[in-house]
């Protein structure tokens, strides 16, 4: 479990033990943030400096990280000839380069 998630699991049980104490505004957002949370969880459990470097790199190009590991494993699974390639070049396809 990476940090931040370690940090809101704790946020969590903390509030849940002194309920009465938090705003309906503060109950919201930490329902948000848990709702957040589950609707990314991708299944696998990575090692913490995977997770943050694909977490970091999801933010820098701005796609969803499930979407960002889709592609990594299935390009991967491509060029190592476990896939088809998706895309067939066939006769009639303009090739640019050197035949």
């Amino acid at each position: 479990m990476t940090g931040c998630r370690h940090q809101f699991v704790h946020e969590l049980e903390s509030t849940a033990d002194h309920i009465a104490d938090a705003s309906r505004a503060d109950l919201q957002v930490l329902l948000r943030r848990a709702a957040l949370l589950l609707r990314n969880v991708g299944g696998i459990s990575l090692d913490p400096r995977t997770d943050d470097a694909l977490t970091s790199l999801a933010a820098e190009i701005g796609t969803a990280r499930p979407d960002l590991v889709e592609t990594i494993v299935g390009e991967w699974l491509v060029a190592n000839s476990y896939l088809p390639v998706p895309h067939a070049v066939d006769e009639e396809s303009t090739v640019d380069g050197n035949g």
